[in-house]
Formats: C-alpha cells, structure tokens, sequence
C-alpha cells in the first residue's frame, strides 16, 4: 500500500511519519524508510505566475494529484495525508475548491483522506478543527499539541465511522501498543482542557479578533524584506525576499545567516516567541497563545518590525 503526501510538509520524525515528511533533509539521513510514498505539489501560491487564477491554481494542483494517483496505481493507494493549511514552508491556505477536489478525487478512487490537524486543530483556525474551516470532510483526523494546550504529551487519532467499525466490532486489530498509549493522567488533563476552552470561549475568540490580529501584521508588508503575509486564524507567515519586485527569495548559505545567523536569536532575544524557518523558502512563522489580543498583536508586531527592519539592512534592502 502506498502514501501519497505534499512537497515541504512535515509530519513527524518517527519512521512511519518521517517517510511521509515532503522535507527530503529530514528523511536522508535515516533511509531506507517505508517505501512507497509520493509527494505532490502543496499550496503555495506565492511562486506562481502572476497572471494564473485561483481556479486554474485548485485545476493544476488536482491534476497534479489525479496523475500522481493514476501513475502510481490507484488500487495502491491507501490514503492521501494533508494539513488544511500546511505548517512547513509558512501557512500554505488553501485556494477555494481545492479540497472538495480532492475529496473528489478520494472517493473516486476508494482512498482515504487524512487531516493532519496536529497544529491547526482546537482553536487555531478560528473552529475547533481546520477542517471545518475549509469543508474538508476527511475519513481521518491526527490531532496533539492543542488537545492538551501542550500541558500534556498526548495525540489522538479521530476517524468516521466507516474507518472505526471493523475495529469496533473484532474483525480488525493493529498489532502493536505504545507504553503510555491511553494514559488516564493525559486523558485527564485533555478532557480538562477542552472544558475551559468551551467555558472561556477560547475558539470563538480567534474567530472574533483573527480579522485584526491579520490587519495588525500587515502593516509589515510595508518592509522592503517582506514579500508575503499568508495564513488564517492565529496562524500566519511571512515570507522574506531579496525582491518584492520579482519575488527572489535567497540562496541556502543567505537563508542559514539570515534565518539561524541573526533572526532566530535576535527574535528570541527580544521577548517574541516564533519560528524563523528555512524548510522551503526563508519566513517567519506566528502562532501567537490562542488567547492572545490586540495588546499582544501590537506587541508582537513591533517587535517582528524592528528586527526584520535590522535584517533588511544587513542583506542591503534600504
């Protein structure tokens, strides 16, 4: 049975999630992995020419995806892994239409489609799961890191019922355990988590304020280094470019000094929390506490404006 995944996502490092991962340094060092996994094009539209519409973005991205399927036999196929807005690489949204193709495409070849909600589920997108944001309606979901408010080591996987029944009912099994797999304590503390989260209206406040939390970081598209502002909910990206002009993003050597040479440090060292990553092109990654409001949007965005500011000059953007 085959995986089919995107370019530049990243999934886990165990082995089974390290073969899925599209970042092929990461995968390297540890092959041969499982065998037979394929990535397609993920969505990031920054790169593309100018004059393509939405719609003929979702069409190329699906073809991609049908052809993919049919060259690797669809009856090989067993499930096509996806986050709603892809992480590595800096919030790659979705365009309109496209995962109601590839559920499409999903059903017409008997494969199911997973979710990985690692990151956008409970709360970041502005609804308990991004899939819900953008219509996904996938046969799996992989949930962690909001599911405890990363109080907690604990994941969990959420399937329809056709997936769940065979297990339910004896027919099926998986023959492996985890040490702490159901542990009662992370169970515990999830369950308390979900609780306050519904009592303090935690998602809906993304809901509300995730319209001026996106005013606020646009002001830095006014910065000669930042090229694009993409994301949703509280989950966002710059890109940084040597040219807004022409969208020139930076060689692998200017990526390490920018990114791990000076933006990494300066940012922590001035108070903000965030990740300056080069797993595709070079951004800025924020994902600010989900309860965060305009107090700490300003705050955070001055920061990013003053040391993004410093790094545009040390490249020599005026």
């Amino acid at each position: 049975w085959k995986a089919i995944a995107r370019r530049t996502a990243y999934h886990g490092t165990t082995m089974g999630a390290l073969s899925i991962n599209g970042i092929a340094p990461l995968r390297n060092p540890f092959e041969p992995l499982v065998p037979d996994v394929l990535h397609v094009r993920n969505t990031n539209r920054y790169h593309r020419p100018p004059e393509e519409t939405e719609a003929e973005f979702t069409a190329f991205l699906l073809e991609d995806l049908e052809s993919t399927i049919l060259a690797a036999g669809a009856e090989t196929v067993a499930m096509v892994i996806m986050e709603p807005v892809q992480n590595s690489g800096g919030s790659f949204t979705p365009p309109a239409g496209y995962f109601q193709g590839v559920r499409e495409l999903c059903d017409r070849y008997g494969i199911l489609l997973c979710a990985d909600e690692v990151i956008t589920g409970f709360g970041r997108t502005g609804n308990w799961f991004a899939s819900e944001t953008y219509d996904i309606q996938p046969d799996l979901i992989t949930s962690a890191k909001g599911l405890s408010s990363a109080y907690a080591a604990i994941g969990a996987v959420i399937a329809r019922d056709h997936v769940i029944e065979p297990f339910l009912e004896g027919r099926s099994a998986f023959m492996h355990g985890i040490t702490f797999g159901g542990h009662p304590v992370m169970a515990a503390i999830a369950l308390k988590n979900i609780e306050i989260m519904k009592r303090e209206r935690v998602v809906e406040h993304v809901a509300e304020t995730q319209g001026r939390f996106r005013e606020t970081l646009a002001q830095l598209l006014d910065l000669p280094l930042v090229g694009d502002l993409r994301g949703t909910g509280f989950f966002y990206a710059l890109e940084l470019v040597k040219d807004k002009e022409t969208r020139e993003t930076f060689s692998g050597e200017e990526s390490e000094t920018l990114v791990r040479g000076f933006l990494s440090g300066e940012l922590f060292a001035r108070g903000l929390i965030c990740r300056a990553d080069d797993r595709g092109d070079p951004v800025v990654q924020i994902s600010p506490p989900l309860v965060a409001g305009q107090g700490e949007f300003d705050e955070l965005t001055g920061i990013l404006g003053d040391v993004l500011a410093e790094a545009g000059r040390r490249v020599g953007l005026a």
